[in-house]
């Protein structure tokens, strides 16, 4: 037995399930642990090195084909982030909104933002609108 590839593989698999912990689940190399895994019982019964290198790849394509549906499931949860949080509250015009000069701020939640009108349509200070969208750092808002 080569004690050396064993001792190779063995660091591989310990790397590679570093760098999982250290992703924080998000999968990137939990496939290659256990590739290195199955590559390093194959240095302890003393198989050439090309069939631990083939061992390890073939181990490791498999495990991500039979692990595909649920790492899909598990990344395609979609979280909502702030700005999506935005639309369908109400705001407060604080300056006028007028497309087509590129002025407009609207007041929400005590911050202001720059804002646009969704239909184009003019919007005073002091009218409250609601946020329909939110396209980069503007709100794009309607009359309420």
């Amino acid at each position: 037995m080569d004690t050396t590839m064993v001792i190779f593989w063995a660091v591989a698999f310990v790397v590679f399930l570093i760098a999982e912990i250290a992703t924080l689940n998000a999968l990137v190399s939990v496939w290659f642990a256990v590739g290195a895994l199955a590559a390093m019982f194959c240095a302890m019964a003393d198989i050439s090195f090309v069939w631990q290198m083939a061992a390890f790849v073939i181990t490791s394509t498999v495990v991500l084909i039979a692990t595909r549906p649920f790492v899909k499931k598990v990344q395609g949860k979609k979280v909502a982030t702030n700005y999506e949080l935005d639309v369908g509250k109400q705001a407060t015009v604080i300056e006028n909104i007028n497309n087509d000069l590129g002025q407009g701020r609207v007041r929400l939640d005590g911050t202001d933002w720059s804002a646009r009108s969704e239909n184009g349509d003019e919007i005073f200070e002091g009218t409250m609108v609601t946020v329909t969208k939110v396209d980069g750092s503007k709100l794009i808002v309607k009359k309420i």
